[in-house]
């Protein structure tokens, strides 16, 4: 499949002056996609086309990434739900689907609790609801990515994102493992964001059509979480992918693409 004719590469400005970096691809309704912490837009290029049979894909870099400014912060998940209200503005986007997984997942709780109007469907992946409900990873994993030898930690975290099996038949390059241009300041500023991340009250507010995915062995993001974010959320739906760690995206690509795009066309 290839990209359809459109394409759109913008600039906007969040409320307070800060300048976000989006990219708009196909025709069709808006489908926004949300990537994970410390990651760019690029977090989707494996699999975004698979949505332009019936989307337009929206994606940011969101503030400390890619071509965004990076200021100083603080930083929090509730105000990169603002910058996505200010790249769906500056598009002249009025109602959108929104899929966010990982950190994403987190900012796209709140848009969808926040701007019920603006949200068409929800998709929530890899995520969890933050706070003190949530199951945390264990310690090995925060010391496996706390490692002082960035090659070592690094080859921590794509074990974590992917099965050996998956990379053994897909060597990479890998777009899910961070920006690498990100200044140390916006790297901890995301990270902070999301471990201060803590939608559980809010979750009940969420009016739109909500599809929570998650892969049964990821240790990045417990799977356990997927329970607790659909209890909270009215009618929510749940699917878990065998053998899939917190890329479930790319490692069960066919699989959650057709979900994803079945889900997102019903009523249509």
């Amino acid at each position: 499949m290839t990209d359809t004719s459109h394409r759109l590469d913008a600039v906007v400005r969040a409320q307070d002056g800060t300048a976000l970096a989006c990219q708009q691809r196909g025709d069709g309704h808006p489908l926004v996609l949300l990537a994970g912490q410390a990651n760019n837009h690029h977090w989707w290029d494996g699999v975004r086309e698979d949505f332009h049979a019936t989307h337009s894909t929206i994606t940011m870099d969101m503030r400390g990434t890619g071509t965004s400014d990076k200021p100083q912060g603080p930083y929090s998940t509730w105000q990169f739900a603002d910058d996505v209200m200010a790249v769906l503005d500056g598009l002249g986007i009025q109602r959108a689907d929104v899929y966010g997984t990982s950190m994403g997942g987190r900012v796209a709780q709140w848009v969808a609790a926040r701007h019920p109007q603006r949200v068409q469907h929800l998709i929530l992946g890899c995520t969890s609801p933050g706070g003190p409900h949530a199951v945390e990873r264990d310690t090995s994993v925060r010391r496996a990515l706390a490692q002082a030898d960035p090659e070592a930690a690094r080859d921590a975290l794509t074990d974590l994102m992917y099965s050996p099996a998956w990379r053994a038949a897909h060597p990479g390059p890998y777009t899910t493992l961070g920006d690498p241009d990100m200044p140390p300041h916006a790297r901890r500023g995301h990270l902070l964001a999301s471990n201060g991340h803590d939608a559980w009250d809010a979750l009940p507010l969420i009016t739109a059509p909500t599809l929570i995915l998650h892969g049964n062995q990821d240790r990045l993001t417990p799977p356990d979480n997927l329970p607790l974010l659909a209890a909270r959320i009215p009618d929510a739906r749940t699917h878990v992918f065998p053998g899939a760690r917190h890329a479930y995206f790319e490692e069960c690509r066919a699989e959650a693409g057709a979900l994803v795009t079945a889900f997102l066309n019903e009523g249509s």
